[in-house]
């Protein structure tokens, strides 16, 4: 890890006897020096980084006006303005239209021995947990209701407690990663935060706009081609380590509407060592995320909490490839996910198929993507 990158941008918040989710032998939370929320790295650290950083690449953007344009170069080292969208000034939907009927007639065509794979991780106390996020489940009385009738009839309901949609094996929303341009928080498509803020929900950009998944999924796997344990910490996976993967893969390159995921490894820290596993993790930079957005994928996903390389390919912006990705292309994140059964089996082209929750206004959505090959 970059020395102090944590403490550079961010400040710990206090840990106190109301922390839910604790649960098993390892910690559900960092420990106090790795106590950070999302919010801080978007409003704290990645303001200052767009602030202090130098100008990158120019950045794959749809047209603008020129006078966005001009405001963005002047004020955001990541690129040009990215709004309006491709699908108009008006979209909240983003790169979830990408999976048209031919995309999923192409997709049902990579099943050949009807077997499912599931991606997903168990959502449970003891899991690990981004800053001071918690998840609560509890069976108010047991059973909870009854009796009906003269069968008797009882029922159990569950009461949860939680930032439900950035928990687990989570899905990004569009509503969630935001960067300041100028003066203006901006979003997805240029929508301010005036726009899409609300304390009872998002007013615009929540996660209920998202089309369902049936795709083309593509397996990266990075861990095998530099070999390990897991890819060492920080570790940023290049344009070319992605075209190395392919090639020994035998596959070709992502296109419209595709899903690409990266293994790493580093789920295997899961529950063993939370600390560990909450400290940082190697994944795409922001050069490779340029590249898969050239590609007009739908989803990007990893085996890690966040997916790009933590800390990223920049020390002075951590977290840009959810910028480019989430907010400049409408490119869903999907984080946490368990590859290590499709790489077993070296299945690395299937069918992707996953629907977030329609919770209207919220920021993402749990979930158990599954491959189909």
């Amino acid at each position: 890890m970059q020395p102090k990158w944590l403490e550079q941008f961010f400040t710990p918040q206090p840990t106190g006897p109301c922390q839910h989710g604790h649960g098993g032998e390892t910690p559900a939370t960092p420990a106090p020096d790795d106590g950070v929320s999302r919010r801080e790295f978007v409003t704290g650290g990645l303001v200052a980084g767009l602030a202090a950083g130098v100008a990158a690449g120019n950045a794959v953007s749809p047209p603008a006006v020129a006078e966005a344009q001009d405001t963005a170069k002047a004020t955001n080292v990541l690129g040009d303005a990215w709004w309006p969208s491709p699908w108009g000034a008006e979209d909240e939907i983003g790169a979830s239209q990408r999976i048209t009927s031919a995309k999923v007639l192409e997709a049902s065509k990579l099943i050949k021995t009807g077997k499912i794979y599931r991606l997903g991780m168990n959502i449970e106390p003891g899991i690990p947990l981004f800053g001071q996020r918690h998840l609560s489940l509890t069976i108010p009385g047991g059973p909870t209701g009854g009796p009906f009738g003269d069968h008797q009839m009882m029922y159990n309901d569950e009461m949860f407690s939680g930032e439900i949609g950035q928990v687990g094996s989570q899905f990004d929303g569009l509503g969630h990663i935001a960067a300041h341009v100028g003066k203006e928080i901006r979003y997805y498509n240029g929508f301010t935060q005036e726009q899409v803020g609300g304390a009872y929900g998002l007013k615009k950009l929540g996660i209920h706009h998202v089309k369902p998944f049936f795709t083309r999924g593509i397996l990266l796997d990075i861990l095998a081609l530099k070999g390990g344990e897991r890819l060492p910490m920080g570790y940023v996976i290049t344009v070319e380590d992605i075209k190395q993967a392919l090639s020994r893969q035998q596959i070709k390159e992502p296109g419209a509407g595709d899903v690409v995921l990266f293994r790493t490894g580093h789920i295997k820290l899961w529950k063993h060592d939370n600390t560990e596993y909450n400290k940082g993790h190697a994944g795409p930079g922001e050069t490779a995320a340029r590249w898969l957005a050239e590609r007009q994928i739908a989803c990007v996903g990893a085996d890690t909490w966040a997916v790009e390389a933590v800390p990223g390919e920049h020390e002075q912006r951590p977290f840009a490839v959810h910028v480019i990705l989430v907010t400049m292309h409408g490119i869903h994140i999907i984080e946490n996910q368990y590859l290590e059964e499709l790489a077993q089996d070296k299945v690395y082209e299937f069918a992707w198929s996953f629907t977030p929750l329609p919770l209207v206004g919220a920021t993402g959505s749990p979930g158990n993507a599954v491959a189909l090959a």
